[in-house]
């Protein structure tokens, strides 16, 4: 696979059929079968992240064009706008792009031009429920190349009551799903709790749906203090 980093909000890489079906992914499944699709993006952006730090943080714009022997993808980070009803995405020339959240979504998804899933859909929903006043509680997944930084994590962090937490195994890595419970913390000590957690892993832009259809669950709550209890300091 060949990864080109166009700028700080954009990646642009080539994989080809073979590289692909060495996957153990079929050329025309990907096509037509969202999963595996999906699976497909989410196993080479990990790989991406891994080789140019382009950490997934918020609503991706993704551009996919067949060549003869291979698919061309360019992923651009995008965000919502203040007013929470646009996508802005940032141009060639460093100005944003609006795109209206509508019905026009759907459409862009046909068309291979289109927001990933995992992040507009969230986001969108976050926005109407906002809006009603019943915004959701946050959630992060965090990656970890080792058992031992989740067990050297689950030994030092102190605050373990204020989220849900499970951990999950996939692909030779280790996935620690962190869901904050709604009105519990504010945000700044969220992000106290998220960047200490951040010195044992790293953000990943995978799905919970994902690792539950094909991670193995290790544990599906408490996972850091069920860690700290068998490997106690």
């Amino acid at each position: 696979m060949e990864i080109e980093r166009i700028n700080e909000n954009t990646v642009k890489f080539y994989i080809s059929y073979m590289d692909i079906e060495d996957r153990g992914f079929d050329r025309e499944e990907i096509w037509y079968n969202r999963d595996k699709s999906e699976q497909l993006f989410w196993e080479v952006m990990d790989e991406v992240n891994e080789e140019e730090e382009f950490i997934i943080d918020g609503p991706l714009w993704i551009q996919v064009q067949a060549m003869d022997k291979g698919l061309e993808i360019v992923v651009t980070k995008a965000q919502l706008s203040k007013d929470g009803h646009k996508l802005e995405l940032p141009s060639d020339t460093d100005k944003i792009i609006d795109l209206p959240i509508d019905e026009k979504v759907e459409s862009l998804l046909d068309k291979g031009n289109f927001l990933n899933q995992k992040n507009t859909e969230e986001e969108i929903d976050d926005v109407d429920k906002e809006e009603e006043g019943e915004f959701e509680s946050f959630s992060i997944m965090i990656r970890f190349q080792d058992i031992e930084h989740v067990i050297r994590l689950s030994q030092s962090i102190q605050s373990l009551e204020y989220y849900k937490d499970s951990l999950y195994h996939h692909d030779s890595s280790y996935y620690l799903f962190i869901e904050f419970e709604e009105d519990t913390l504010d945000d700044d000590a969220q992000e106290n709790i998220l960047s200490f957690i951040l010195e044992f892993g790293e953000e990943s832009g995978m799905t919970i749906h994902r690792l539950e259809e094909y991670g193995k669950l290790i544990y599906s709550e408490n996972a850091l203090a069920t860690l700290k209890t068998h490997f106690p300091n």
